[in-house]
């Protein structure tokens, strides 16, 4: 079954070197975008992470530093990148929990304002783990009937998501073929930023998950105590969650 889109999305897969989502880096990243028209484009860059990348990750996916030594930087590569998911909805493989955070971590830190405001993601992963409960190997396996050849590396894991979601709409009837659909399936909590800090309370108000102010309203805090947002400002939390922050802080300004 075909995606029935009303705008293009961008499947996208990540190899990093590790799992930090606040300090580790892309080392290889694929993206394959589908547009309603049912045209489909492919990009896959290597890239130097300008960090060590450790031997235990490389012996998941096969990158060394060698290999991306002379390859360009994340820095150099933001702009292409961002120019093809701008105007996309984003799907991947546990990509709400990881490759969108990261994506994000890396795209800010280069300087482009990245947010999710007027996209929505769809985590395939999120659909076979409450359909089947299984790895996207085995996804690939149960729901294509092919064997993953090449796993952990960005293009063969991105291809697979696609098909896997393609043949996900086909085996259950159930699932709206319809990107926002799908979105709001796979989403697990409602959060306002990708680490989850901060949350929707049941007014649709934002609220801090963490800390002293854990269940308290991000505005009411700021209002009260307003050293806690110039803290987190400069403390070691990710670049997302600070700027979810400022942008709660500017509107609760622009409302007086």
């Amino acid at each position: 079954m075909e995606l029935k889109l009303s705008r293009p999305i961008c499947f996208f897969d990540l190899e990093t070197t590790g799992i930090d989502i606040g300090k580790d880096r892309i080392v290889e990243i694929s993206i394959f975008k589908v547009f309603p028209n049912g045209n489909k484009e492919s990009k896959t860059w290597l890239v130097n992470p300008t960090i060590p990348i450790p031997p235990q990750t490389t012996e998941v996916h096969g990158i060394t530093d060698e290999k991306v030594a002379n390859e360009p930087t994340f820095n150099e590569l933001a702009p292409q990148v961002y120019n093809m998911i701008k105007d996309s909805d984003l799907g991947g493989f546990n990509s709400d929990r990881f490759d969108i955070p990261l994506l994000a971590e890396e795209l800010l830190r280069a300087g482009v304002d990245f947010d999710m405001k007027n996209k929505v993601s769809v985590d395939v992963q999120t659909i076979f783990h409450k359909m089947e409960e299984r790895t996207l190997s085995a996804a690939f396996k149960f729901y294509c009937g092919k064997s993953l050849e090449n796993a952990h590396s960005a293009e063969a894991d991105t291809m697979a998501t696609y098909e896997i979601l393609k043949a996900q709409l086909d085996r259950y009837p159930e699932l709206e073929n319809d990107i926002k659909a799908l979105s709001e399936f796979t989403t697990r909590k409602k959060i306002a930023d990708f680490a989850g800090m901060i949350a929707f309370d049941k007014d649709n108000e934002e609220i801090f998950t963490f800390g002293k102010h854990k269940g308290a309203k991000v505005e009411k805090v700021l209002e009260s105590e307003p050293g806690y947002f110039s803290w987190i400002q400069n403390a070691d939390f990710p670049l997302y969650t600070k700027k979810v922050l400022t942008a709660i802080k500017l509107r609760k300004l622009n409302t007086r």
